[in-house]
């Protein structure tokens, strides 16, 4: 088990940093996709920087402030749970798959988490 914490936990990290800072610049899907939901373009830094935040604690809980750590996966699943239902919320479903994937990979970093 430790070796898929590791990896699912850090993979986790890597993955939400890099949607973060695709936010902060923003890149144009990103700009498309929210707008399609409905986000509004003044949300996104405030958006990435909760991401970023999320995958900075996740990196600190594996090195070792565990309680940060469950907390950071247990943000992340909540971000996350709200945008599938932002997604559902505008019936664009063509693209669920992408935060439905950050969401399993939050529970499953979270799991990890309180079990270790």
């Amino acid at each position: 088990m430790t070796i898929a914490y590791f990896v699912i936990t850090l993979f986790t990290a890597a993955i939400t940093a890099g949607i973060a800072v695709a936010d902060l610049v923003p890149a144009g899907f990103v700009l498309a996709n929210s707008a399609e939901v409905g986000v509004p373009r003044s949300w996104l830094p405030a958006l990435g920087t909760v991401k970023l935040a999320g995958a900075a604690g996740l990196v600190v809980g594996v090195a070792g402030l565990r309680p940060l750590g469950i907390a950071a996966a247990a943000g992340l699943v909540l971000f996350f749970v709200g945008a599938v239902a932002t997604h559902l919320r505008a019936h664009v479903l063509y693209n669920i798959a992408f935060p439905g994937a950050y969401l399993c990979l939050s529970a499953a970093s979270l799991v990890f988490m309180v079990l270790r």
